[in-house]
Formats: C-alpha cells, sequence, structure tokens
C-alpha cells in the first residue's frame, strides 16, 4: 500500500534567495536520503535507461557539454559533472530557461540527494501565482518515483502514473507536497498568508479541486 505521509516526511524542503551567474534568484531546495550507495543512486540518476523506469525517457548525450531532451518537458544543456557527486544542467522549457543542480551525499548504507531548481523569479507572473510548489511538487513526484524505483528495479508505466495521479493516494500527495512547499516558502517570506495562498492554488491546479484561499 502507498503510504502517502511517509513519501511526504521523506522529504526535506526549503526555499532559498541566491544569484546565478550574477542574476537574483529564488531556488527550490529539495533533499531525499536512499537505502542505497553513491554509485548506484548516480547511475539511476544519469543513465538514460534507467531515468526512464522512474522519470520519463531522455534523449541527446548525456555528458559534459551535451544537450538533452526529455520526452514531453524540458531539454537542455549539462552544464557541470563531476561523477558521482554532482552534476548541472539548464532548464529550458518554451521560453525559459532555469538551472536545476543535484548533489549526492552517502552516509554509512544510504545516499541523500539534494535537488536545487534556480530561476529568476523577479517578473514571473507563474511564480506570484503558484510559489515554488510549481516546480516543488513536479520534482517531489519524480522523488517519489525514484524510491518505487530503487525498492523494486521495475520500470513503471505511463499508464500506471496516470491512473495513480487521479487516485485518492495521488490527489492526498500532490495537496500535501503544496501545502508543504507553501510552509517552506512561508518560513523565509516577508509574506506568509500569500505563500500558503500560492500554496492553495498550486494544490488546485494538480488535483482539480478548487482552492481554499
Amino acid at each position: 500500500m502507498f503510504d502517502v505521509a511517509k513519501h511526504l516526511g521523506a522529504v526535506t524542503r526549503a526555499v532559498e534567495d541566491s544569484t546565478h551567474e550574477g542574476t537574483p534568484v529564488k531556488v527550490v531546495v529539495a533533499s531525499r536520503t536512499y537505502p542505497t550507495d553513491i554509485d548506484d543512486l548516480w547511475q539511476a540518476v544519469t543513465d538514460p535507461e534507467r531515468i526512464a523506469r522512474w522519470f520519463a525517457p531522455v534523449s541527446g548525450d548525456l555528458r559534459l557539454g551535451g544537450r538533452f531532451q526529455v520526452e514531453g518537458n524540458a531539454g537542455g544543456e549539462v552544464t557541470a559533472c563531476d561523477e558521482p557527486k554532482h552534476f548541472a544542467i539548464s532548464w529550458e522549457f518554451g521560453d525559459q530557461t532555469t538551472w536545476v543542480d543535484v548533489d549526492l551525499e552517502t552516509a554509512g548504507d544510504t545516499t541523500t540527494l539534494t535537488l536545487r531548481h534556480a530561476a529568476d523569479v523577479r517578473a514571473s507572473e507563474h511564480w506570484a501565482t503558484y510559489g515554488p510548489g510549481a516546480v516543488g511538487v513536479g520534482w517531489e513526484l519524480g522523488l517519489m518515483g525514484l524510491a518505487e524505483h530503487l525498492a523494486t528495479g521495475t520500470p513503471i508505466a505511463h499508464e500506471q502514473v496516470e491512473g495513480w495521479g487521479a487516485s485518492a493516494d495521488g490527489l492526498a500527495f500532490m495537496s500535501g507536497s503544496a501545502t508543504e512547499w507553501g510552509e517552506a516558502d512561508a518560513a523565509s517570506s516577508d509574506d506568509p498568508a500569500a505563500s500558503r495562498a500560492a500554496a492553495a492554488r498550486t494544490a488546485a491546479f494538480y488535483t482539480g479541486a478548487e482552492p481554499s484561499a
């Protein structure tokens, strides 16, 4: 059975102010620890065959300087690679470019993955409406899929994912994730009420429910 609370509780979330090449950015930070060694986790997040099992098919050249395309999603360039500890990519979707860094850190029999997604949101209506949950929920779904893949080793069919997303567990997970991202934003925001209102809109977007605020 799917344990919604367990998966939500497995993720550490933060929203930070930073800069990217001199540009002010907001950074959505998500961390999760997995019961595997760093080499296995590195392969799971960099090998196209394994990425397709838990995330989406990826084509292109997944080497430093290479370009890639996630099926039905973003493309970009591999801008840094320090196997098996760190890689960075540009995340190009439509006319917007944002930036993703992934770090792996091992401790005993576990490895922690920390994903940082940075964006210039100074003139972003999307961020003003939905806040960090706009990307945070999606990445958290990916981290959950990675956990399921590592536990079973089997591919997750697209139809299975679609069906789960419409189930009570799927809706509860996405709503809970949106709420948690609102709280992470509120912790560092000058306007916590606005952070929580944006989280309610994010939950409504993912679940089809009317926002409560």
